[in-house]
C-alpha cells in the first residue's frame, strides 16, 4: 500500500499507468490465480538513476499500461521495504529497473516465466509481455477449463445432493410434524411453569432488594445524623439555618459557624424527606447555589453566619 501510494503521488499525473494492487505479494499471486492471469511484478529502486524515466516513459506508456491492466494482475514493491527487498532476493534481481512475470505453482511456490532487467522502451517491454502471454496461454486456458469442469462436477453433485435431501426431508416432515405438536404442548406446559417460577422469584427478589435498599438508606441517614452531631446552644459562634423544602415544609436548626456546607447536606439527608444527592441547597438575594465546589466551606466562610435561609432545589 505504501508503494502504491508513493507511485500515485510521483506519477499520478500520467493519464495511464499500471493498476498495482494494494496488497501483499502472496495475496496478489492468489488473485492472479483466481482470475487465470499472470502476475506482472515491478521492483522499484528509488535511488536508481534510470527509475524515474522508466516509470514515466515505459510503465506509464498508454499502450503498455493498458496491455498490462487488461492481461495481468500488477504488483509492485519498493526494495526499501521488507517485502520488496525479500522479492528482489527471491527473484535474484541484479539490475534495475526490474520487472518479472510469474505465475502460481504448487505448494505455494511461484514459477518465474520471464524477468526483464535494466531500462527498456515501451515497445521492448510490450514485445516481451506479448510473447510470455502467448507462451502461457495454453496453461491459462487449461487451468480455466479445469476449473470450469470442477465447477460443473460440483454443481452436478450439489443437484444430486439437493434431490436426495428433498426426498429425505419429505419423509422426515411428517414425523417432524407429529413430534412438533407433542413438543408444543410440552413446551407450553413448561413455559407456564417457568413463568410462574420466574414471577415468584422476581417478587421475592424485589421484596428483598427493596428491604435492602430501605435498610441501607436508613443506615446512611443514621450515619449522617450521627455525623451532624448535637445541636449547639445559642451563642456568637452559632449560626441559625432555616431550610425550606419544595413541599412548603420548613426545618430550622443551629450549627457552629465553622460547620461546613457538607454537614448541612448531611443534616437534610438525615431528615429522610428527599432522595440523597438529588437536590441542591440555594440561597436568594443574591442567588447562590451551594454545590460540590462549596462543600468544604464553613458557614462563616460561605457568608451564612449568623443566620441563613436556604431552600431546597430539586435537580432535574
Amino acid at each position: 500500500m505504501d508503494f502504491v501510494a508513493a507511485f500515485e503521488r510521483e506519477y499520478g499525473s500520467c493519464p495511464t499507468r499500471p493498476n498495482f494492487v494494494s496488497e501483499g505479494f502472496m495475496d496478489a499471486l492468489q488473485r492472479s490465480r483466481n482470475t487465470y492471469k499472470l502476475l506482472f511484478v515491478y521492483l522499484h529502486s528509488p535511488d536508481h538513476p534510470d527509475t524515474p524515466v522508466f516509470c514515466e516513459r515505459t510503465l506509464c506508456n498508454d499502450v503498455l499500461a493498458a496491455f498490462v491492466n487488461e492481461n495481468f494482475v500488477a504488483w509492485g514493491g519498493s526494495i526499501r521495504a521488507s517485502e520488496g527487498f525479500k522479492m528482489s532476493n527471491s527473484l535474484k534481481a541484479s539490475r534495475f529497473p526490474f520487472c518479472a512475470v510469474v505465475m502460481a505453482a504448487t505448494n505455494q511456490r511461484i514459477a518465474l516465466l520471464q524477468q526483464v532487467e535494466g531500462p527498456k522502451t515501451p515497445e521492448e517491454m510490450l514485445m516481451v509481455l506479448q510473447r510470455v502471454l502467448e507462451e502461457s496461454a495454453p496453461v491459462l486456458v487449461a487451468a480455466r477449463l479445469d476449473a470450469e469442469e470442477r465447477r460443473n462436477n460440483m454443481r452436478l453433485r450439489e443437484e444430486q445432493d439437493a434431490a436426495y435431501r428433498a426426498a429425505l426431508e419429505a419423509d422426515q416432515a411428517r414425523e417432524r410434524q407429529r413430534k412438533e405438536e407433542q413438543e408444543r404442548l410440552e413446551r407450553e406446559a413448561a413455559e407456564a411453569e417457568r413463568k410462574r417460577k420466574e414471577e415468584e422469584e422476581a417478587r421475592l427478589r424485589a421484596e428483598r432488594e427493596a428491604a435492602e435498599r430501605a435498610a441501607a438508606l436508613a443506615k446512611l441517614r443514621e450515619e449522617k445524623a450521627s455525623s451532624v452531631g448535637a445541636e449547639p446552644e445559642k451563642g456568637p459562634d452559632v449560626t441559625r439555618v432555616l431550610v425550606r423544602f419544595p413541599t412548603g415544609e420548613r426545618k430550622e436548626r443551629r450549627f457552629h459557624s465553622n460547620t461546613t456546607i457538607q454537614v448541612l447536606y448531611d443534616y437534610v439527608d438525615s431528615l429522610g424527606c428527599l432522595e440523597i444527592g438529588n437536590y441542591s441547597l440555594v440561597s436568594n438575594f443574591p442567588r447562590v447555589v451551594y454545590g460540590s465546589e462549596k462543600l468544604s466551606l464553613s458557614l462563616k466562610e460561605a457568608g451564612l453566619h449568623p443566620q441563613a435561609s436556604l431552600f431546597v432545589e430539586l435537580n432535574s
